[in-house]
């Protein structure tokens, strides 16, 4: 079976998740955070992703989405290899990141063993995309990725994980706009 998952549908809603490579815990200061966040919203309003819940992680991201002109491999590929390119340069620069060396050898050992990179390999090549076809589903979808956070135990509950939609489902105002499915 290839490791890369499909997007079958190209007018579809789906759910994907996507680590780092070795699940590498990146995510834990708001610079990394802050890369993502922003990235999302570029692609957002320039290249037709419609967010409808996400959640970042300190090792992976869950997204519910769509792409407005109906190329979700392309919408999602483009925002990984963007944010893989800027949080390696935040890395490289960041001086009181204590795990630069380790974090970029991680990366570069990940990179040599990938034929689709030259030096470093930020992202695992999967993305698992699972279509969404029923409220029921996207209800399931929407709280397993809301709840991560409570689950790993960071917060108690799922609208306090700043990084996340949940708070745009418990009535107030996250960092990033979603579209609400209908």
């Amino acid at each position: 079976m290839s490791r890369k998952y499909k997007f079958l549908d190209k007018e579809g809603l789906y759910f994907v998740s996507f680590a780092t490579v070795n699940w590498i815990d990146v995510f834990v200061r708001p610079v990394y955070y802050e890369i993502i966040t922003e990235s999302l919203i570029y692609c957002q309003k320039n290249i037709g992703l419609q967010l409808y819940c996400w959640c970042i992680m300190p090792s992976h991201i869950h997204l519910i989405f769509s792409a407005a002109d109906n190329n979700p491999e392309i919408v999602l590929g483009r925002f990984k290899e963007h944010t893989a390119k800027q949080t390696l340069k935040a890395i490289t620069e960041n001086v009181q990141e204590s795990r630069k060396e380790w974090m970029l050898w991680m990366f570069k050992r990940a990179g040599a063993k990938s034929s689709n990179n030259t030096h470093y390999q930020f992202w695992q090549h999967n993305n698992k995309p699972i279509a969404l076809w029923t409220p029921k589903v996207i209800e399931q979808k929407a709280d397993y990725l809301h709840n991560n956070p409570v689950e790993a135990g960071f917060v108690n509950e799922a609208w306090h994980w700043k990084y996340s939609s949940a708070v745009d489902y418990a009535g107030g105002k996250g960092l990033i706009d979603v579209a609400w499915y209908k």
